[in-house]
């Protein structure tokens, strides 16, 4: 018996509406795979340009060490005018900017912060930096370029913008390390400090299609290489809050330090800064490339090479590499230029281990630098879980996990105690502010 029109046209509209309600949900989906392929070529465009600028960097002081004195001033002058009049928004590690993008409602607010032209000039100066000997890492900086990539496509379904910012910036960071555990936990713990059931399929639907892109491009790899070490029951345990406490302090310190600057320095200090920015980061420039003579040339550029060295006992640990390189990551951070902060951060972690192997003598080094690698790195984040799962998927040591846990949970307390804001969430805060009252005015 066929359907009276009335019933057959509330039949059309329903069949209708389920159809739109699939391509909704197709077409969302094809956007976050899409957009996790894009940023994981991105990453592997920005891994190969940040290597070769490293080398060419390297080549050049080959020539007479000294060159630095002439190539890290002029190259920080430059990189700080770039990012400060033809690419605004592209100074430091990018995540802040992520988080803060992800905080406004504002739309060319959101996208002064994430747009297409950012995320390129952003690729530029950091090379810039590195070719120039900047003790930075590429890591942050693939996080908003991924996050601008998502937002580009995300004009296509605008009412997902936030979860794609959030999918951008962990799949960035999963194709940067080949670490996926690590971009899930990343994008939960610290771009979105939430978990969000809806949408986590899709966020690690863009994570695989990444992390798939650039084990195509570049296959499987381990980052700093596969450790067995291993942490005795005695004198080995008690390094844990040592590392731990150690970690903490100095990557709060660090953390204190950059918001410090971030914010603005009061008196006639900060007005200085605030008048004379490319002289300020001149004269950073300066200030890395005397630690780099000092460290033999070890403390320029991300530390990924120093770090892996300490950890298979390539290299001999020395007394000057971490307090060299966290200074040199210090003045990187605050002169301006882009650049990201885990690799540097890392490295940074890795002395603190090696400093520790010559006081525990009878403890395995790979072991301590692991561990210090997670207290520092949890010190500078504040971000336990993060770190503990990114240093364990790059090295593929799982014997390990629980000390690392227990360094990070340490390191996380004393941290906040030197410094009770993230790093992070505290210059998002800035900025949010920043776009807040230029709204106003």
């Amino acid at each position: 018996m066929p359907l009276p029109p009335s019933d057959l046209s509330i039949a059309l509209r329903r069949l209708r509406g389920s159809s739109s309600d699939v391509w909704t949900i197709w077409r969302r989906r094809i956007l976050f795979l899409a957009g996790g392929i894009c940023v994981g070529l991105a990453a592997v465009l920005m891994a190969k340009a940040a290597d070769a600028a490293q080398a060419v960097f390297r080549q050049a002081l080959h020539l007479s060490p000294a060159l630095a004195l002439l190539l890290c001033p002029a190259g920080f002058a430059l990189a700080a005018w770039l990012a400060r009049t033809v690419f605004p928004n592209s100074q430091g590690s990018g995540i802040p900017q992520v988080i803060a993008a992800r905080a406004l409602d504002d739309g060319p607010a959101r996208h002064a912060l994430i747009s297409l032209r950012v995320a390129a000039g952003k690729n530029v100066v950091m090379c810039l930096g590195l070719l120039c000997g900047a003790s930075i890492g590429r890591e942050g900086p693939t996080v908003q370029v991924g996050a601008a990539i998502m937002a580009t496509l995300g004009r296509l379904s605008p009412e997902r913008m936030r979860g794609l910012l959030l999918a951008g910036g962990a799949a960035g960071v999963a194709a940067a390390f080949n670490t996926p555990l690590a971009g899930i936990v990343f994008g939960i713990e610290e771009l979105g400090r939430a978990y969000d059931r809806r949408g986590s399929a899709l966020i690690v639907a863009a994570i695989v299609a990444a992390g798939l892109t650039s084990l195509a491009i570049l296959g499987d790899y381990t980052y700093f290489g596969t450790s067995d070490a291993q942490l005795s029951l005695t004198a080995g345990w008690l390094a844990i809050p040592v590392l731990g406490m150690a970690g903490g302090l100095a990557g709060g310190l660090f953390s204190r330090i950059v918001i410090g600057f971030g914010r603005g320095l009061p008196g006639w200090a900060g007005a200085w800064i605030a008048r004379r920015p490319i002289l300020f980061a001149m004269l950073c420039g300066l200030g890395v490339a005397l630690c780099g003579l000092a460290s033999g040339g070890a403390v320029y550029g991300t530390g990924y090479e120093e770090a892996r060295g300490i950890l298979h006992g390539e290299s001999e640990p020395r007394w000057a590499f971490a307090p060299l390189k966290f200074l040199a990551t210090v003045l990187s951070s605050i002169s301006g230029i882009p650049g990201g902060l885990f690799a540097p951060s890392l490295a940074v972690g890795a002395g603190l281990g090696a400093h520790a192997s010559l006081l525990l003598t009878d403890v395995s080094v790979g072991a301590l630098v692991l561990i210090g690698m997670t207290a520092y790195l949890t010190g500078v984040l504040q971000a336990p879980i993060t770190s503990f799962v990114i240093v364990t998927e790059m090295t593929q040591n799982h014997s390990l996990m629980i000390p690392l846990m227990l360094a990070a949970l340490i390191a996380d307390a004393v941290s906040r105690s030197v410094c009770r804001g993230g790093l992070y969430h505290t210059l998002a805060e800035e900025l949010v502010r920043r776009a807040a009252d230029e709204r106003k005015a």
